[in-house]
């Protein structure tokens, strides 16, 4: 059967429809980088922006049977501004729409995040089911990740389907079946790639005082399971009812701000600066941020003998993102480099070796294999895309952003396998493989 690929990145709709047999006539990607990548990975020229082609040329897109499409996820992100369909991207659902009217292809397989169902108290979903079920389709959905079928990623991503024959013959407690508890993340991780990008000099010096930090508390004391914001050690700046914002300078000079720095003398602007970033806000900290301050402070003094001289060391490090811990593997072995890492934004992330994070569309949370003093390698990326084989940017920045914004293929294929209803005629009578490197046409007739 025919489909067609919008929003295409490195084609993870593709190779999993091209697994079963199906035939792409038609593809859509915004990056010239990824369009070239797209051509040469699966010989089918992308074309551009979809919504001056549904505008001008809709023609232009063929007839097909399933319709395809990752659209963007970011307007719907939680990571994101959250503003769903009022944002530009956002629109792009509308083109979907648009090219199911002009086409009425039989199927559609979509993907986007998660939150998309919750979005605006659930009416952007309704919104977008609503247009789909006005136009013939029957329509549902399920939330699946990688790691659901044993792959170590923790992706959890919507997938919509829709038919115009209705969906008596699909269900996704069918591909529930497939699910595995088994992970075995070291099948996926090589041995010391040749390569992989190696962890900066700095970046292994701020681990080695986090680590001191770690070793320096009793092992009868609980690490904490909260952020550790090392900025409010020896804090004592307002945060409950009254913060620094709606304070003077004379007020606040009262105070101390990061790792215990004296605010007086200082001018407003000066004071804000020796404050951590989520502390200068112009509203009420929200209960959680109160929350994990009280926490930070309360563990600082009660262990501030143990750990009193290598946070002074922490203040130094060059970012406050560096000078934060999210110790995420409870009471295991107390060694940071025997897990995976992260550096964010949110802080130094540290978690077990099950599973990976998400891959993200940015290059600054690439996972850190940290008992080998690495990166996560682009192959390694590709496995837990379902996207072994094929080419990728050059550039790793451009490389992990395709990666991040892809589709993982394994899954569309379980899905798409259930879904999609081959047509008697349409079923291959033969096929060509080789044995012991001549080709030979094997029948498929029973």
């Amino acid at each position: 059967m025919r489909f067609i690929d919008l929003f295409a990145g490195l084609g993870g709709f593709h190779k999993a429809l091209h697994a079963l047999g199906h035939e792409c006539v038609f593809a859509s990607e915004l990056d010239p980088t990824l369009r070239q990548i797209y051509q040469e990975n699966w010989g089918t020229e992308a074309k551009g922006d979809i919504r001056k082609i549904v505008e001008k040329d809709i023609e232009s897109i063929p007839e097909h049977d399933i319709l395809c499409a990752g659209f963007p996820c970011q307007p719907f992100s939680k990571a994101g501004k959250q503003l769903g369909r009022e944002d530009d991207r956002g629109t792009l659902f509308d083109e979907i729409v648009k090219i199911l009217r002009f086409r009425r292809p039989k199927y559609f397989i979509l993907e986007n995040v998660p939150f998309i169902a919750k979005h605006d108290n659930e009416e952007t979903w309704r919104a977008m089911k609503n247009d789909l079920e006005l136009l013939g389709y029957t329509v549902d959905q399920e939330l699946y990740s990688p790691q659901d079928f044993g792959i170590p990623q923790h992706r959890l991503r919507i997938f919509i389907v829709g038919s115009l024959d209705g969906l008596q013959h699909f269900s996704f407690s069918e591909i529930d079946k497939q699910k595995t508890d088994f992970l075995n993340i070291r099948n996926f991780i090589e041995s010391n790639p040749v390569n992989a990008k190696s962890l900066p000099q700095a970046n292994k010096d701020c681990l080695n005082l986090w680590q001191e930090f770690i070793n320096n508390i009793p092992l009868d004391v609980k690490l904490p399971g909260f952020p550790v914001w090392g900025m409010e050690f020896g804090a004592t700046y307002p945060f409950e009812d009254v913060y620094p914002f709606v304070l003077s300078d004379v007020e606040l000079s009262e105070f101390k701000g990061n790792f215990g720095k004296s605010l007086k003398g200082m001018t407003k602007e000066e004071q804000f600066a020796n404050l951590p970033s989520y502390a200068r806000v112009e509203e009420k900290f929200p209960d959680w941020k109160q929350r994990y301050i009280r926490y930070n402070r309360q563990f600082y003094k009660d262990n501030k003998r143990y750990i009193n001289d290598v946070v002074k060391r922490i203040g130094r490090l060059p970012s406050q993102s560096w000078q934060k811990l999210e110790w995420n593997v409870g009471e295991s072995n107390r060694v940071i480099t025997d897990y995976i890492l992260q550096f964010r934004a949110s802080g130094i992330r540290v978690k077990k070796v099950d599973f990976f994070p998400s891959l993200v569309c940015t290059n600054t949370q690439i996972p850190i294999i940290a008992w080998q003093e690495r990166y996560l390698t682009k192959e390694e990326g590709m496995k837990l895309q379902s996207l072994e084989g094929i080419k990728l940017p050059q550039n790793d920045n451009a490389a992990f952003k395709a990666l991040g914004n892809a589709v993982n293929s394994h899954i569309v294929e379980l899905i798409a396998k259930q879904l999609i209803i081959v047509p008697a005629n349409n079923l291959p009578t033969e096929k060509a493989i080789k044995i012991n490197g001549t080709k030979v046409i094997q029948s498929l007739t029973v």
